[in-house]
């Protein structure tokens, strides 16, 4: 039983379609001999997230920047939405793929709103047509274009830069948004925020993301599925986090994830009604509503296990009321924590 659910970027039609990028045993040698890539397979499917992980120097950046070919690799064939990138013009490839890094890159002597409209203008989007794309964008990553418009880069702070360069990369709508280390320069409250910020917006829009990291609690939090690389540019391991943190492919990877991973779980393994404790009442008819009014601690059923046992442990409860928002559905206690968990590995 898998109680993680579905994966939160994709719908269910996007996540049965082929994937809107396939890499086939893609490689990149270097004149010098070095291997960056090693013969990489990876299906990204459409409207998801998929995080690139692994130490400094394992190729996960390579990967990504061969994906819009600004390296070109030399072994492979990369696909986007069924087209072979290498057959298309790539400076004509990338201004249709969103690219967001962690330095930004804005251009310091132009407003933000013209850095927001650059791709649109490029593209022979009208001036006045790019620049309400760019105010609307700007709104829509949570700075107000009233205020925010006619700044500069450098009258911003460094999270506000990073929300501008999202900003960016999507004002062309792309079907595709690659990230190299997007929310890095900052710190960590801001990195929090950011990300919460961009899972909201991938809610909305259903981008396919390919988002480089080296942390890995960034990687489960953000990816549907988790590419891990391994020092010398080999895909060690790709899958959904929750089956990542449960069955680590080689010990490699299980290195890599840590010791905390049975913690980690907590975060990847959404509350499972087959778990919970039956709400307690004598009445027959009892459906839980009434709960909803009662001296209960309550949690939605969409919440993870950790935001579940978060409750418990804050209000030194020995239970916790489940609600699908009309009812309460049960009790999670600390046996259905661990119940739930051992059922989703197997």
């Amino acid at each position: 039983m898998d109680a993680t659910g579905p994966p939160t970027g994709a719908t269910e039609s996007e996540a049965s379609s082929p994937p809107m990028i396939r890499l086939t045993g893609v490689g990149k040698t270097y004149a010098d001999g070095t291997v960056a890539v090693d013969n990489v397979t990876l299906d990204v499917p459409r409207g998801s997230v998929t995080c690139l992980v692994g130490p400094s120097g394992c190729g996960k950046s390579t990967t990504l920047k061969v994906i819009n070919r600004l390296i070109e690799p030399t072994s492979g064939s990369i696909e986007i939405d069924g087209h072979d990138v290498m057959t298309q013009d790539p400076v004509h490839l990338r201004r249709r793929i969103g690219y967001v890094i962690q330095q930004v890159g804005l251009f310091p002597h132009q407003t933000i709103a013209t850095n927001v409209a650059t791709v649109p203008a490029l593209l022979g989007t009208p001036k006045s047509t790019a620049r309400l794309r760019a105010l609307e964008l700007l709104e829509l990553v949570g700075l107000d274009p009233v205020i925010y418009a006619d700044r500069y880069p450098h009258q911003l702070s460094g999270g506000q830069r990073q929300r501008v360069g999202v900003a960016r990369a999507l004002a062309a709508d792309p079907p595709v948004l690659l990230m190299d280390e997007p929310f890095g320069a900052v710190d960590p409250v801001i990195r929090e925020r950011l990300q919460d910020e961009f899972l909201r917006l991938q809610r909305e829009l259903h981008k396919t993301v390919v988002l480089v990291t080296h942390d890995i609690d960034e990687a489960i939090r953000m990816g549907d599925q988790v590419a891990v690389f391994a020092t010398g540019g080999r895909l060690a391991q790709c899958c959904a986090p929750a089956e990542l943190l449960a069955r680590p492919a080689d010990d490699f990877v299980a290195d890599f994830v840590g010791s905390t991973k049975g913690l980690r779980r907590l975060a990847v393994t959404r509350i499972d009604p087959a778990y919970l404790e039956p709400p307690d009442s004598p009445d027959p008819d009892f459906d839980g509503a009434d709960a909803l009014s009662g001296d209960q601690i309550l949690v939605d059923v969409s919440c993870t296990l950790e935001e579940g046992l978060a409750a418990l442990l804050r209000d030194d409860r020995d239970r916790v009321a489940v609600t699908n928002g009309t009812r309460v559905l049960g009790f999670l206690t600390a046996n259905g924590v661990h119940r739930t968990l051992r059922a989703a590995v197997h």
